[in-house]
């Protein structure tokens, strides 16, 4: 398949730029359990209802970070950061957007607050991403902490606000590293989660670091040559029990969003057994792909010839979801990070 595949006509106005009122008061278009079922118009109120009792529900944890940094060069020119990786205390990579770009031993300078300046000099570059380290005291969380902006995605056109600093996050998000949310998770607050639990469903989480890749376009048709960016995920032995005690009730794991999905595929390459540890994924999911262990995935909807649309469409069959993202245009459903959601079986 080529990447004009995975193309749909969007209505700008439907790109969501702000979120539901409430976490929970968005909506759900339910692909329902079997093919030939149709699409159902839900909320996500109705989840609970929807998931069976004793099925699995797994999130991702991971905090976005005030990942983007404003500097400039020693001559003056303006240089903007959005830092992919923190390595350790005093490196990390990173994009990097100025006029000219910064060559090896190049030097950036960044307002630390209370007259303070923090020197980054740039060490090397592979593709995309620049090595970076911090040459003045601290570390680089803490310069983030103190001085990095919230990294909205390029199709939300405001500046970050405080109600961005709270609903950019999931009110699961503990594990700081990510620099876009899992936006399936934005979707749930206390009482949804309280709501799911009180029916007998189970509920697990998982860390993904989502990496700023997760926009990037394809640059090529052609989808054999594309190569994901690196993403780091770290399955617990709580989260592989707990799979192992739903497969032998007959159960359904359920990923919240593609992040989910992917970390579990990926720990569960080869065997199709998911592994306890850390690990580094690149896989890139597209039709064709057999699933080992997500039975159903809930899912916003994903920018056209994205990577993310290729994997949902893997999911639930290229056809089914192509005609539910028209009917979904048709029905005015918001779309990307903070729009509406979708509720997809595993085709097969």
């Amino acid at each position: 398949m080529r990447r004009s595949d995975f193309s749909y006509d969007l209505p700008a106005e439907l790109i969501a730029q702000y979120p539901a009122e409430r976490r929970s008061g968005s909506r759900l278009l339910d692909l329902g359990l079997s093919r030939d079922a149709g699409f159902t118009d839900r909320a996500m109120l109705d989840l609970p209802d929807l998931i069976d009792a004793g099925d699995l529900l797994i999130f991702n944890d991971t905090r976005v970070i005030p990942a983007r940094l404003f500097g400039r060069k020693p001559s003056g020119g303006r240089v903007e950061m959005l830092i992919e990786r923190v390595l350790d205390d005093r490196e990390a990579l990173a994009q990097i957007g100025a006029s000219k770009t910064p060559k090896a031993g190049g030097l950036i300078l960044v307002d630390a607050g209370d007259g303070a300046v923090a020197e980054i000099v740039m060490l090397s570059r592979s593709d995309d991403l620049f090595h970076l380290r911090l040459q003045t005291p601290g570390t680089f969380m803490q310069l983030l902490e103190r001085v990095g902006r919230l990294p909205l995605p390029p199709y939300i056109d405001h500046v970050p606000g405080s109600e961005d600093g709270e609903r950019y996050q999931t009110v699961f998000a503990t594990q700081p590293g990510a620099v876009a949310a899992p936006t399936a998770g934005l979707h749930f607050d206390d009482d949804l989660l309280a709501r799911l639990r009180g029916r007998g469903i189970a509920t697990a989480t998982l860390t993904l670091h989502v990496g700023a890749g997760t926009f990037q376009p394809l640059r090529v048709d052609d989808l054999s040559e594309h190569r994901m960016h690196a993403e780091r995920y770290d399955i617990p032995a709580t989260l592989v029990a707990a799979i192992a005690h739903t497969r032998a009730a007959g159960k359904r794991v359920v990923a919240v969003g593609t992040t989910v999905a992917r970390a579990l595929e990926s720990a569960a390459a080869g065997d199709g057994v998911v592994r306890v540890g850390e690990g580094e994924t690149r896989l890139f999911i597209t039709p064709g792909y057999r699933f080992r262990i997500v039975d159903r995935l809930l899912t916003n909807f994903h920018l056209p010839e994205s990577t993310l649309l290729m994997l949902v469409s893997a999911f639930g069959g290229y056809e089914q979801l192509m005609a539910a993202y028209r009917y979904a245009v048709a029905q005015r459903y918001r779309f990307f990070s903070y729009g509406d959601a979708m509720l997809i079986t595993r085709a097969g």
